[in-house]
């Protein structure tokens, strides 16, 4: 073995967290795309034919009661709560990713002060969250203000009543100063949405102990909850009272089985809620956060920073020189769970490092992007994709016979 493949093998056998890598369903292949779809959970099968077989099959109308599925919105909320460092009561799970940034930009001019008309959006953000912050602007009679986060500070004024961010960035995994421009925001007296979708269950967050106002993110990323998994809403305890949804469904209302005309909001996270729960999915989400029980937050950043660390480190000593470059942060306090490389062609590379096992995937039109789930990805992992990637490299250069 080389001596990366050595250093490879005596770090996974001293990390603590290698033995998680038996509660998913796993084979040979080097799977580093858990930043856009989580493994599978081996238990997770079993709980859903239980679902279908039982609480359906057999319980049937009478499992929203006996089987839980009524209150699943707010249980499960409570178990991600932990992993993004919020008290319990404050997030709710249901609908998808989009639907939740609506929610929350809408209740977000609603929540600040009265005669602000501009919506700051992340410049770079996922293409959804503009598309519907731009919509959510034009109902509310807003203006989008597209910036850089780092610039944020400087953008902001009286004028500021939302600003919707990003924690990781999903190109390049670089992380946003989340203390900082929270803190900024509210030093405005503008009121603060985070995206979360790229950091939830791969670094600490302290959506609490931060202040943060609102946030959103799925869960079918670092919390492997399955393709398509609903997402969720967080509402700080102190805005619950005062949270307007636009969207004031029949589940999130006081009593929703008066079926009475008018609204009367529940109270709490509840808020967050629109329709009936989409229960199989919530579900199989809630049994695949079963892998997290007794694993803390700060271990799984400090493996994923090491893994990071380790691949980069391989790249830079087997890649042919010149034919890949970083553009996810160097510093550790930058850096989310995924490095991207700049590669000149990277639709060709990734789809022969795909055929070659080793699976990752593309953002277009030249990054490739690599994520490591700390729960599952082992170095031995980062090892042999930079082993196979310079292979890729070096034979993709190689002049035609």
């Amino acid at each position: 073995m080389s001596d990366l493949q050595e250093r490879a093998h005596a770090l996974d056998t001293a990390d603590a967290l290698a033995p998680l890598r038996k509660l998913f369903t796993l084979d040979d292949t080097v799977y580093l795309d858990g930043n856009s779809l989580g493994a599978l959970p081996r238990h997770v099968p079993a709980r859903v034919q239980e679902v279908l077989t039982r609480e359906w099959g057999e319980l049937r109308i009478r499992s929203w009661d006996e089987s839980g599925w009524w209150t699943a919105p707010e249980r499960i909320g409570d178990r991600i709560a932990p992993l993004v460092g919020a008290a319990a009561g404050q997030i709710v799970v249901g609908d998808s990713t989009s639907v939740n940034v609506f929610k929350a930009v809408v209740a977000a001019t609603r929540l600040a002060p009265e005669g602000r008309d501009e919506i700051l959006v992340d410049a770079s953000t996922f293409p959804t969250d503009g598309y519907i912050a731009t919509s959510a602007a034009r109902m509310t009679g807003h203006r989008i203000v597209p910036v850089a986060p780092a610039d944020v500070p400087g953008a902001l004024g009286p004028r500021t009543a939302a600003v919707l961010l990003n924690h990781v960035d999903y190109r390049s995994g670089r992380v946003h100063d989340l203390p900082g421009l929270t803190a900024a925001v509210h030093a405005a007296g503008a009121v603060v949405v985070w995206d979360l979708c790229h950091s939830a269950g791969a670094l600490p967050v302290g959506l609490d102990e931060h202040g943060v106002d609102l946030a959103v993110g799925c869960t079918y990323k670092y919390l492997n909850g399955g393709p398509g998994s609903p997402a969720y809403l967080y509402v700080a305890a102190r805005h619950q009272e005062a949270f307007d949804s636009p969207l004031p469904g029949w589940t999130s209302h006081a009593d929703p089985f008066a079926m009475t005309p008018g609204y009367t909001p529940a109270d709490g996270a509840v808020r967050g809620r629109v329709g009936t729960p989409d229960i199989l999915s919530m579900l199989a989400l809630e049994a695949s956060l079963d892998v997290w029980d007794g694993v803390g937050i700060d271990a799984v950043r400090a493996k994923s920073l090491a893994l990071t660390d380790f691949f980069l480190e391989c790249v830079a000593a087997y890649a042919p020189e010149g034919r890949v470059t970083s553009v996810t942060p160097a510093a550790h306090g930058e850096r989310g769970s995924q490095v991207a490389l700049r590669c000149e062609d990277a639709e060709a590379v990734m789809a022969a490092l795909i055929a070659r096992g080793v699976v990752g995937d593309l953002r277009r039109p030249d990054v490739l992007r690599f994520g490591f789930t700390p729960l599952y990805v082992g170095f031995a992992d980062a090892e042999r994709a930079a082993r196979v990637l310079a292979d890729v490299l070096t034979a993709s250069a190689a002049p035609a016979a």
